[in-house]
């Protein structure tokens, strides 16, 4: 076994890579890193992510092969804030509830339309591996 930071970057074909980068701006306070005409890319609040928006025409669909992907919440009671702030920055719900009482979470389209999931887990009592 090789020791990791774990997934690091995630790279997505957009139509237009200042919309996208906008979007996830909006929604989860991404910051922008590196920027060519062809290439943005963001990373959120608090982590060591990186998300790649490259120029290109999918293939494959929308998702071209990616079910989805996810960011967790830190507090539960942001699940309406992130509701309001999908939709104004111009994403779309598509679902959203709970996994299991007080574990909300939303699935959304960005503007490319890919699948996000937002949620927020309970962590066992004594476990900060998450954080």
């Amino acid at each position: 076994m090789i020791k990791t930071y774990g997934l690091t970057h995630i790279a997505l074909i957009v139509e237009n890579v200042q919309r996208a980068s906008d979007f996830y701006r909006n929604v989860f306070g991404a910051r922008e890193m590196y920027k060519t005409d062809d290439l943005i890319q963001v990373q959120t609040p608090g982590s060591h992510d990186i998300i790649v928006f490259e120029k290109g025409v999918k293939q494959g669909g929308n998702s071209c092969g990616i079910k989805h992907f996810g960011f967790r919440l830190v507090d539960t009671g942001d699940t309406e804030t992130i509701v309001r702030s999908i939709e104004q920055a111009g994403g779309k719900v598509k679902e959203r509830g709970e996994f299991v009482p007080g574990e909300p979470y939303v699935f959304m389209y960005d503007p490319d339309g890919y699948e996000v999931e937002v949620w927020y887990e309970k962590l066992p009592e004594g476990d900060s591996s998450f954080n």
